[in-house]
Order: structure tokens, then C-alpha cells, then sequence
């Protein structure tokens, strides 16, 4: 049995965790630079914001209903993520974390007839202990376990939990859920299992085998049999490597001068090379790509990207910062306005398989020592904060950084910004 666990609106609750005052209010999230509308809270949704929306279309709707806007707090959303998915171990040992806010359970041994209750006492635990509603849905696959959640959240009757095992009338559920519901069935899969006929996930189960292994691949054939009951994607518990890593930012002005794009690009390598250690990898590949703003047709247009391969696979900072400001000279062009620019690592391999070069003086003793003191810069910044020890050329004021003028307090992780509550 799987339940798949599922946090409701997550960005706007964990809003709502330390701002009492929002409750039952809409609520909308915004993307970086404060761009569109990423998050939307039930109440925001009645009042037809389109998810994506540009912020600046909707200025009229914001005022006429008071809507409460806010930046994306990336600090608190994966502080609150984190302590969600660690309350989550207190119920089940086998856990998958599958996003931000959402993650499978695995009960293997647990008596069917009161798992339901479970997930109900797992629900009002996480929204006691933490303050974030969750939805839960609860199948022998875990097709069937998102499929119920979804169920859960859009049906107010279920409150918040449905187990499909408890269907009494499966065949007639199955004929009203269309096909695009289903985990995995983007819009091309849809067009494609329309134009045969297949509008509703009891068609999909009956569809012909061959027909969906070749036009849909494995994947779209083994969704079927996780739709009846068999399954054919276990529980993925250890997370495996990233094959590339990519950290890119859209800059809060537009970025002309070389230094302040270096700074940014040194920034971006930082951000992606604790990724990489964080998985014990190494990359032999770095990339570096910059773009002007393609909305601005008045505006000369310029995008370019470089990459290098480095002589021996690293995951230290102050080796890839070296190499991707490389990157960036090979590209820059002058007068031109640049609106975004990151960096990409691949040919990820695991540290374990680095190989030394015969032109490049460095041995293994001097990578043990630049891994150790990356570990040590990578503890100190967790416990003291990011960039608590950081390299020159990620600079100090960094005014290209992306706007968020609607954020909230990093209420959970800052002590300057931690919740005052007056008496």
C-alpha cells in the first residue's frame, strides 16, 4: 500500500503559518524578480487569477479584493518542506520525497482497514505540529495513490483523505476521470490517446498494450497496470544523482557591465557546485550562458552560451568560479543589455571516479585537501548562514540581484527575522 502525501497550496501555507491574518484571505505567490503568479491560495483561485499570470495585469483584481501578495521566500518554503517530510518519517520509515511538498509512503505491512484512520491521524499530526494542511490519497500503486489525492483535495466530502481501495463503485469513478488526470499524461500523450478513442482513464485501462508501449513507450504501458492495481514503480528511497545541474537567475535590472555579469555567474557556479557536493559529485563539464531580455523587440538581442571541459573533475568552488569567468569572456559582448544568465554542469560522476590528468600537477592528496576544506565551508555557511564564508568574486552589494519587494520574514531561519509577538 502507498499514500501519497500532499501539502495544499504549499507556498501560500507556509505563508499562513506565521501571518494568522491571512487566513481565509486570497492569497497569491510571485515568481523571481516578481514577475508572475506562481502560488494561488483556494480563495485567490474563486477569484479567477490565472495560474502564471503577469503580476502587472492584475493590479485591478488585487486592489479591488485586497489581495494579499507576497515574493517567493525560497528560505522558508525548504525550511518548512524539510521539517514536513522529517515529521513524515514518525509514520512510515519508507519514504520517497518526490518535491518540495510532496512525498510517498510506504506501508508495507499495515492492516488495510485502518490505514484510513492513519492517514487521518498523520494528516492532524502535520497540521499540529507544523501548521500546514495536507491532502492524502492511498492506493496499492503509487499511480493510484496520486490519483486519490487529487481526488482528496478536489473533494471536500473526503476531507482531505481518500483511499481508492474503499471505492465501491471503481469501474464508474474510472469512467468519469479523464485521461490528462492521470500521473505522467502530459498534453501529448493526451492528443495522441484522444485521436484513438481513449478520453477516460477506464478506456486507458483497455486500451491495447502494443499500441500504448509503442506510441506511449514502457512508461505509458506500465501506468496502465499501476491504474489496475499491479506495481510497476517502487519506492524510489535514496534519490538518485542529478546527471547536470543548472543555476540561472533573471537579474532585477538589466546587467551591462562585465564585472557586475562575472559577479552573478560567480554567484550561479557557487549555488551549483554545493549542489554537486551535496550529492558527493564532481562535473567535467562547465557551461556558461548569458541572454538579453527577447521581450524588449526595440532592444538589440544577443544570447550565447560556452562551454569547457576541465582537465580533472571538481566540485571546488574556487576552481569552477576560475573556469566559468573563462567561460564568460569567451561570450560577453559589450552594449548590450543582459537580462539572465546561469551556469550548467555536466558529465556528473560520482567523486569517487576521478580521474587525474599526466598534464596537471594536482594529485590525490591535493583533491582530498580541496574537498575537506570545501566540507568545512560548506558546515560553517549551514550553521551560520549562506555566504557566511564566500569567495571575492561573488562581490558585496550585488545590485543585479532578482527584486522580491513583497517578501516575507526567513522566519524559521534567521534570527534577526525570527516571529516578535507583542503583548
Amino acid at each position: 500500500m502507498f499514500a501519497l502525501v500532499d501539502c495544499n497550496n504549499f507556498y501560500v501555507s507556509c505563508e499562513r503559518i506565521f501571518n494568522p491574518k491571512l487566513k481565509n484571505k486570497p492569497v497569491i505567490i510571485l515568481s523571481n524578480n516578481d514577475g508572475c503568479v506562481v502560488a494561488l491560495s483556494n480563495e485567490a483561485k474563486q477569484l479567477n487569477i490565472p495560474f502564471g499570470s503577469p503580476f502587472f495585469k492584475i493590479q485591478d483584481i488585487i486592489k479591488k479584493h485586497n489581495v494579499f501578495v507576497f515574493s517567493s521566500n525560497y528560505e522558508l518554503y525548504s525550511d518548512i518542506s524539510f521539517r514536513v517530510m522529517n515529521a513524515l518519517l514518525n509514520f512510515s520509515p519508507d519514504i520517497e520525497i518526490y518535491s518540495i511538498d510532496e512525498a510517498f509512503l510506504s506501508f508495507k505491512k499495515f492492516k488495510q482497514n485502518s490505514l484510513t484512520q492513519y492517514c487521518f491521524e498523520i494528516k492532524n499530526k502535520i497540521k499540529k505540529w507544523i501548521g500546514v494542511p495536507i491532502s492524502i490519497g492511498i492506493g496499492k500503486t503509487k499511480t493510484l495513490a496520486k490519483l486519490s489525492c487529487e481526488i482528496a483535495k478536489k473533494n471536500p466530502d473526503y476531507k482531505g483523505v481518500f483511499n481508492i481501495n474503499e471505492c465501491e463503485n471503481i469501474e464508474k469513478l474510472f469512467k468519469e476521470i479523464k485521461v490528462e488526470e492521470i500521473w505522467g499524461i502530459g498534453q501529448k500523450q493526451k492528443d495522441k490517446l484522444n485521436k484513438r478513442n481513449i478520453y477516460t482513464i477506464f478506456d486507458y485501462i483497455n486500451s491495447d498494450d502494443n499500441w500504448l508501449k509503442i506510441n506511449l513507450t514502457i512508461i505509458g504501458l506500465k501506468i496502465k497496470y499501476e491504474l489496475k492495481g499491479d506495481i510497476c514503480f517502487e519506492l524510489n528511497e535514496i534519490p538518485q544523482p542529478k546527471k547536470s545541474i543548472v543555476s540561472s537567475r533573471s537579474f532585477g535590472k538589466d546587467v551591462s557591465n562585465f564585472f557586475e555579469l562575472k559577479e552573478a555567474i560567480s554567484n550561479y557556479t557557487t549555488i551549483a557546485a554545493e549542489k554537486l557536493r551535496a550529492q558527493n559529485s564532481v562535473t567535467k563539464n562547465i557551461s556558461v550562458f548569458i541572454a538579453t531580455n527577447r521581450f524588449k523587440k526595440d532592444e538589440p538581442q544577443y544570447a550565447n552560451i560556452y562551454t569547457t571541459k576541465l582537465p580533472i573533475a571538481t566540485a571546488n568552488t574556487g576552481t569552477l568560479i576560475k573556469y566559468a569567468i573563462i567561460c564568460l569572456e569567451k561570450i560577453f559582448k559589450p552594449d548590450y543589455k543582459y537580462k539572465k544568465a546561469g551556469v550548467m554542469f555536466t558529465e556528473i560522476i560520482s567523486k569517487e571516479k576521478i580521474e587525474l590528468n599526466l598534464f596537471e600537477e594536482k594529485n590525490f592528496n591535493d583533491i582530498l585537501k580541496e574537498e575537506k576544506l570545501m566540507n568545512v565551508i560548506d558546515k560553517i555557511n549551514e550553521k551560520y548562514g549562506n555566504n557566511t564564508i564566500k569567495y571575492l568574486a561573488l562581490g558585496l552589494n550585488n545590485l543585479w540581484k532578482m527584486q522580491r519587494n513583497q517578501l516575507s520574514k526567513r522566519y524559521t531561519t534567521n534570527w534577526n527575522e525570527i516571529l516578535e509577538i507583542n503583548c
